[in-house]
């Protein structure tokens, strides 16, 4: 409104000139390809002057083209219409109306406009309303380029001129009052003043500045008579949505303090001072900085005080939805201060005295956190110390352990060992060394050991059946290179009686939503007899080995792998673990006399158990211990009656055979299709 009033106010003052300067009683039509004057130039102007039969002068005024390039204002039609006469006190009076046409948001196209000029006082002042907008400016006469300029209910649309000459946004909505002293310039303007603004909305060609439902009131003074522009605002906010980079507000209904100051040049945009009070919920000084294409430059957060589950809620939740933490419970209090740039991360540091998070997938939690880390790219930090009480990464619950840290050389080192209680055993964190500033190369690495890990409740924790036994092994080395995680060595996991070795380990994306996960396993005298009855399989004695290589899973379920097992010592099958292996591998017993005789048996001796499958693209390639165009063979029996188990689908749909198998497990009988 700042930019319309200013320009009806010019446009007013050339045509209160024509009129003055011509005799009191003309009757004159003026046309000119172009007008001139400060601020303001005008194209193919059509004037008119006047009796009105009254004793005053009948004004008229249009032009094709307007511009006020200082304001943002190019090519807005303008048509002027209205009576001027003289009072008791010698003082000119405008009454008319004001159509504009092109004008940001539909500025004044359906204006009333009135005008007092007092030449003893050396004053202008001009009323214009639309509706419920009412808008009024005073000037001295021969200052016509400062103005004080009051605005009540005026769409924050109108003012799309004016902002467009200080930076790249877009006001969406909302209406403002304010009361605003205004200096057009050759370069630019002065405005500063109070505003009161209601449900305002804008945003950015880059989308990262943007607002919504905004209501606020506060101080704010702009300059754009130099390169860059310059805008201070000191705010009190209510309600709406606020976002400011990678920061997305929720504003309370209670006032929310905000205070900065902003450069801006060709689209760009940096915040040298950005303050923010929210009592309950989050204190910050810092900066923030944006280049023309929205992308952040610099973000720096100091003296940060945050409280929650209310910093979580209004300010934190889409940035931690962004690394993949969603719907997360936060409870507690945390200070501290983060500098980010274009490059990367340069320094954080934070610290509480209570802090308890958890996500509700339950891939990371903690419970009583204490102390905190303070890590810098360029320079060493003191040393820190870290605490929880609980800790828990994907489903597995760790115990109380506390951490020493410090930062030298850009890397933030763990001090000495720790052993953390895991599921009934422990985890020995070696050394372990992490650069935060680092985007890719070697991020992380450490060694680990695990020791008595209880694998019935490993499998609890993970939803699986219970498996007896317990987990050890150690990693020389695991690390964090680009996007993965890297096991070097691995682990063994003594389990129904004997081991599966996993080697080869990497976790792609681990903190995103679908993490990659390749390894190979071996399998080494395996006890069936325990691992049949802890799945309802069906009973099978004797030892298995196997492997399984090229395992691939994303999102923790199978994608690829080369699987191969064999129990190669002989043992006894019950006539039920018989069913399911036919089920399994889509074939049957052997025909004839031999199938009528195995109803009568309960259990078979075999000789060897085979089975083979290589799944790509959800098919597995089924094979067992001999395989011929009539099949593969499963089962080798032994001794009498002779059981042969044979395989007929070499080709087998996964989800299918995932069904197969849980059925079999669950006792539901076997299912074939």
């Amino acid at each position: 409104m700042r930019a319309t009033s200013s320009y009806l106010l010019l446009s007013l003052a050339v045509l209160s000139w024509m009129g003055l300067s011509l005799p009191a009683r003309a009757d004159v039509a003026l046309g000119a390809k172009t007008v001139t004057v400060p601020g303001l130039k005008m194209q193919d102007v059509q004037s008119q002057i006047g009796e009105d039969g009254q004793g005053g002068l009948k004004l008229s005024l249009k032009a094709t083209k307007a511009d006020v390039p200082s304001m943002g204002w190019k090519r807005i039609g303008i048509n002027l219409q209205g009576t001027l006469q003289r009072d008791t006190h010698m003082r000119w009076l405008f009454d008319g109306a004001a159509q504009l046409n092109g004008a940001q948001g539909g500025a004044l196209s359906n204006a009333k406009v009135s005008m007092v000029i007092d030449e003893a006082a050396n004053t202008l002042e001009i009323d214009v309303s639309q509706g419920a907008i009412q808008a009024t400016t005073a000037l001295p006469l021969d200052q016509p380029t400062h103005a004080q300029i009051s605005l009540k209910g005026v769409p924050l649309a109108w003012l799309q001129g004016l902002l467009s000459t200080v930076w790249s946004g877009r006001a969406t909505g909302g209406k403002l009052d304010a009361d605003m002293a205004l200096d057009l310039q050759q370069a630019g303007l002065q405005a500063s003043g109070q505003f009161a603004l209601n449900g305002g909305g804008f945003d950015t060609p880059g989308g990262a500045l943007a607002g919504q439902s905004v209501n606020g009131n506060g101080r704010l003074n702009v300059d754009t008579t130099s390169a860059p522009s310059r805008i201070d605002l000191d705010a009190s906010l209510r309600g709406g949505e606020l976002l400011l980079g990678p920061i997305f507000a929720r504003l309370p209904d209670h006032p929310v303090q905000l205070s900065l100051s902003a450069a801006t040049r060709n689209g760009a945009v940096d915040f040298t001072r950005l303050r923010v009070a929210d009592a309950d919920a989050l204190q910050l000084e810092g900066a923030m900085a944006f280049n023309a294409k929205g992308d952040l430059q610099q973000l720096r957060l100091e003296r940060l005080q945050t409280r929650f589950p209310a910093a979580y809620q209004r300010y934190g939740q889409a940035w931690l939805a962004t690394l993949g933490l969603r719907d997360m419970r936060i409870e507690g209090q945390l200070s501290g201060n983060l500098d980010l740039g274009a490059d990367g991360l340069r320094s954080f540091a934070f610290d509480t005295d209570g802090l308890d998070v958890a996500d509700t997938e339950g891939r990371l939690g903690v419970h009583g956190l204490r102390g905190g880390l303070d890590w810098n790219a360029n320079a060493d930090r003191p040393a820190t110390t870290m605490s929880w009480q609980a800790l828990q990464l994907y489903r597995m619950s760790h115990g109380a352990a506390q951490t020493h840290w410090q930062s030298r050389g850009g890397a933030l080192s763990l001090q000495r060992a720790v052993d953390i209680p895991l599921l009934n055993g422990r985890v020995h964190v070696g050394d372990l060394e992490w650069r935060p500033g680092a985007s890719k190369g070697r991020r992380l690495e450490t060694s680990l050991a695990f020791a008595g890990i209880d694998m019935a409740a490993f499998s609890r924790a993970m939803g699986w059946p219970e498996f007896p036994g317990t987990l050890g092994g150690a990693i020389p080395s695991l690390r964090w290179i680009d996007d993965r995680f890297e096991l070097q060595g691995g682990l063994s996991v003594n389990v129904f009686d004997g081991f599966v070795d996993i080697t080869r380990l990497t976790v792609q994306g681990p903190f995103g939503p679908s993490p990659a996960v390749t390894s190979d396993v071996q399998l080494r005298q395996v006890d069936l007899g325990a691992m049949t009855s802890v799945f309802d399989f069906g009973s099978i004695t004797g030892r298995m080995d196997g492997s399984i290589d090229d395992l691939r899973l994303v999102n923790w379920n199978p994608v690829a792998f080369k699987a191969s097992l064999l129990a190669g010592s002989g043992g006894r099958i019950s006539q039920r673990a018989v069913n399911n292996l036919t089920a399994v591998g889509g074939g049957g017993v052997a025909a004839g006399l031999q199938g009528a005789v195995l109803k009568l048996f309960k259990t078979f001796g075999y000789k060897r158990i085979g089975l083979n499958c290589t799944l790509q693209a959800s098919v597995c390639h089924m094979g067992g211990l001999d395989n011929d165009a009539d099949g593969y063979t499963i089962v080798e029996g032994s001794g009498l009656p002779r059981l042969q188990v044979i395989g007929h689908q070499t080709q087998v749909d996964w989800p299918t055979l995932v069904r197969r198998l849980k059925s079999a497990i669950e006792g539901n009988g076997p299912e074939v299709r």
